[in-house]
């Protein structure tokens, strides 16, 4: 549970040494891992917390940015229904004509899915950013030209979602911006974790969890600030972990380790080969599937041969791939026409809808022979990369639609809810007859000297691998040891001065 503090309440005054010499239970074991959670899930809130915060506000703008994104574009977005729309054929060149003169190219087409919806002719422009496109919008039914935009990715953001993901992501920073939600996502499932165990633990010792479901409104000052944030933390806990977990896959450094660890036990996501000669160029066709079908950025030479091989593409061809793509079951209204990248490759054209029940097969065909060269079907995918599709679109609020976006905000208004709350208790545990300290002590020190040799070797083995494979998780450690000493030397210095006086 995200918290600077999720302590039970204290006293004010100086803190006692516990849980040492017990000369009346000598033989009572010497709890340690309650403290040592206690003691990190204080520290990560303190240090982290405004990290989560602003992920969680950005988060929740971003899981309602798709119902946005339908209302401040809608004139792009719909027009009158028909049940009769014109060939593809001509919509596209009705959008050739608006980008001619320019150094766009033809990349791909999303044909309208449903009736009143327009259809996407999209362009690779030298002009744009990374994983970006230029859009036309037209009405199938009239081949008019209602928009021109930016998107971005495979979901086809538009500018308003686009801007709000990369403040959620980077703060609108570059590379530099993305440590900031990297420390976010990789923290929040460890303080979560580490919340959920303090629960547990309270809950045994109270023998009343039935009571620790829910805000005691009968308490006052700290005790009821403690009884919010641990039941909606207990909640919230599960959400907290999905979204760590498929936070840290969209990362730079962690997110490389999850991308590692998943090509070491087989479970990436299979894409579809273009390669026409019978090849399959496995590495070509996993970054397509990971950078997005437009992302492609490579030298100027390849960007030439790919302009000029989609430059001589017949704007019937597109008409003539989606018939051939319907006749072998690509049956999803939500669908993404993609012309070759150079001569000697196959087109593609891909089931795009990742709403409920995923549609995402992909078929290659090859121009010459109008035969099917490659095909990936969902049904294909292991389990492991259909989780991952599934956790995708549900952290994006894409699966279960504006369901699924509701609960991303409550989750993330919870979220942020309870690093104010942390922070709260933090003021609210200072020493009532110290005005000198302005803020609530921290756990105890020494949690480690009472634990089992086994406890002290699997802490610290798992503090090495969670910060080798989470790297800022392992630098923001050492942070927080070298702070957390110097704090106490500064203490130790002044009960010194305060003995001497």
């Amino acid at each position: 549970m995200t918290t600077p503090s999720s302590t039970v309440p204290e006293s004010s005054g100086p803190e006692p040494t516990r849980h040492r010499n017990r000369p009346d239970r000598p033989d009572r074991p010497i709890p340690w891992l309650g403290p040592l959670l206690r003691r990190l899930h204080f520290y990560a809130g303190i240090l982290i917390g405004p990290f989560i915060l602003i992920a969680a506000l950005t988060g929740a703008a971003y899981a309602i940015s798709p119902t946005l994104e339908k209302l401040v574009y809608a004139d792009q977005l719909s027009v009158p229904a028909t049940d009769d729309p014109l060939p593809l054929a001509d919509q596209i060149d009705a959008a050739n004509t608006v980008i001619a003169g320019s150094d766009s190219t033809l990349s791909a087409v999303r044909p309208a899915p449903e009736p009143g919806d327009t259809t996407r002719v999209m362009y690779s422009d030298p002009s744009l950013g990374e994983s970006e496109s230029r859009a036309i919008f037209v009405d199938p039914a009239t081949a008019e030209v209602v928009g021109d935009l930016t998107v971005y990715g495979t979901s086809g953001a538009l500018p308003l979602r686009t801007w709000i993901d990369q403040m959620h992501r980077s703060l609108h920073l570059g590379d530099v911006g993305r440590i900031y939600s990297e420390l976010a996502a990789s923290w929040l499932g460890i303080v979560a974790a580490a919340g959920l165990v303090l629960w547990i633990l309270r809950a045994r010792k109270t023998k009343k969890p039935a009571a620790m479901l829910r805000p005691n409104r009968k308490h006052k000052g700290l005790r009821r600030t403690f009884s919010w944030h641990a039941s909606v933390g207990i909640w919230a806990a599960i959400g907290m972990l999905f979204l760590s977990a498929t936070g840290i896959t969209w990362s730079q450094l962690g997110g490389d380790n999850v991308t590692k660890l998943r090509a070491a036990l087989s479970w990436e996501t299979p894409a579809v080969s273009t390669e026409l000669g019978g090849q399959n160029d496995a590495e070509d066709a996993a970054g397509a599937a990971s950078a997005g079908a437009h992302a492609h950025h490579g030298t100027s030479a390849e960007a030439a041969d790919s302009a000029a091989a989609r430059s001589a593409i017949d704007p019937a061809d597109f008409d003539m791939m989606l018939a051939m793509a319907r006749g072998v079951g690509i049956d999803s209204e939500s669908v993404e026409i993609l012309p070759p990248e150079e001569d000697g490759s196959a087109w593609v054209v891909q089931e795009i809808q990742r709403s409920w029940p995923t549609q995402v097969d992909t078929v290659a065909f090859d121009p010459e022979t109008m035969k099917a060269v490659d095909r990936v079907d969902f049904s294909d995918y292991g389990v492991a990369a259909k989780l991952a599709r599934w956790g995708v679109d549900l952290h994006m609020g894409t699966l279960f639609g504006l369901a699924n976006q509701i609960v991303l905000v409550a989750l993330a208004i919870a979220i942020a809810s309870m690093v104010i709350w942390g922070y709260v208790m933090w003021w609210q545990r200072r020493p009532k007859r110290g005005p000198a300290r302005r803020f609530g002590r921290a756990p105890a020190r020494g949690v480690l000297n009472g634990a089992p040799w086994w406890g002290v070797a699997a802490v610290g083995a798992a503090a090495i691998v969670i910060g080798v494979f989470l790297p800022l998780v392992g630098i923001s450690l050492v942070g927080f040891v070298v702070i957390d000493v110097l704090l106490g030397l500064r203490e130790r210095r002044r009960q010194r001065q305060s003995m001497r006086i």
